[in-house]
């Protein structure tokens, strides 16, 4: 197992070396750059001179393109983002006029919070409503707790977060929840208690959204995962020992059953970098959603690629977390 993760390891670093240079080709190759942005507000504020570039000189052209690191050739500036990532200055944000880590650490809470939130949520849901259904398949509860799933699954992000708003947010009916923000002005000033449940308070319409769609297919892949390892013969074995089916379920069949589930919380790295747009937008929600959305309208290359590396990197590691955790849960899996 120490060999594999070594491997998987070392496997990282050709995989991410790929994953930038064509994220950062594409990015580039893309119209709009931000001299192109620049220049076009210096046309339209009127702060235009006599020159070549549409009316902006030689000199000003130039200048802009120094300032945005775009006066090198394009493999040039990509070697000195390698470079700069060794010690992890990802540069300054030309939107925000700060240096990108800094940009990244103001809108991370949010996302992380909602995103580590909704995961556990997710797995404390779709994990004893798989195994409800798969041991009661075929009754009343499987059939319509099937039903209430599907309508759940089908209902999209965006409707389901204008509706709550519209209708339990200050709408055109109740007021009951408070919009943007993840906590009260008056946050600091109230007691554990108050504090705890003013969060819960701004989290539960955005956290409906992210959980409604993340938990259904969950729940049916808890259920046919358990249901196929009931049908296996070791499971009859226990059953014809004399052992009861509560101890054969949850001992036995279930360990099993949960090989499949475990592929998901490799996500668990990545869920602090995780941001919906349409979420974050509906609930006035500053986060990394909107962060990566801006920045892709703006033209942010360094915040983007920042991203972009930061995000790969978590994912990698979190399938290498997933498949550590295949051994522990059953020691049969060998990686090698």
């Amino acid at each position: 197992m120490t060999k594999y993760v070594f491997q998987r390891l070392l496997f990282m670093l050709p995989t991410l070396f790929g994953i930038t240079l064509v994220c950062f080709v594409v990015i580039n190759l893309a119209p709009g750059s931000p001299v192109e942005q620049a220049l076009s507000k210096m046309k339209f504020g009127g702060k235009s001179s006599a020159g070549n570039s549409g009316g902006v000189s030689n000199e000003v052209l130039e200048a802009i393109k120094k300032q945005y690191g775009f006066d090198q050739p394009m493999h040039i500036r990509y070697l000195i983002w390698l470079k700069n990532i060794v010690t992890l200055d990802f540069g300054e944000s030309f939107t925000y006029q700060r240096p990108v880590l800094s940009v990244i650490a103001e809108k991370l809470p949010v996302s992380m919070q909602f995103g580590l939130v909704s995961l556990l949520l997710i797995y404390m849901i779709s994990i004893p409503i798989g195994i409800a259904k798969a041991v009661r398949d075929g009754t009343h509860f499987d059939l319509w707790s099937s039903v209430m799933l599907m309508v759940a699954y089908s209902i999209p992000p965006l409707i389901l977060g204008i509706l709550m708003r519209v209708y339990l947010a200050g709408g055109q009916f109740l007021d009951i929840f408070p919009l943007g923000e993840i906590y009260s002005d008056s946050y600091y000033s109230l007691s554990t208690w108050g504090k705890f449940c003013d969060r819960v308070h701004h989290f539960i319409l955005p956290l409906t959204c992210y959980v409604v769609n993340g938990f259904t297919v969950l729940v049916f892949l808890m259920k046919n995962s358990l249901m196929e390892e009931i049908r296996l013969d070791y499971v009859r074995t226990a059953r014809a020992k004399g052992l009861d089916e509560r101890t054969v379920i949850y001992k036995h069949a279930l360990r099993n059953a949960l090989i499949p589930i475990l592929t998901g919380l490799g996500s668990f790295l990545t869920v602090f970098f995780a941001g919906s747009i349409i979420i974050e937008q509906v609930f006035n929600l500053d986060g990394m959603g909107l962060l990566s959305y801006k920045s892709i309208l703006s033209r942010d290359y360094n915040v983007l690629m920042a991203l972009i590396f930061i995000e790969s990197l978590l994912a990698m590691a979190g399938r290498l977390v997933s498949d550590i955790t295949y051994v522990l849960v059953d020691p049969r899996i060998d990686f090698k």
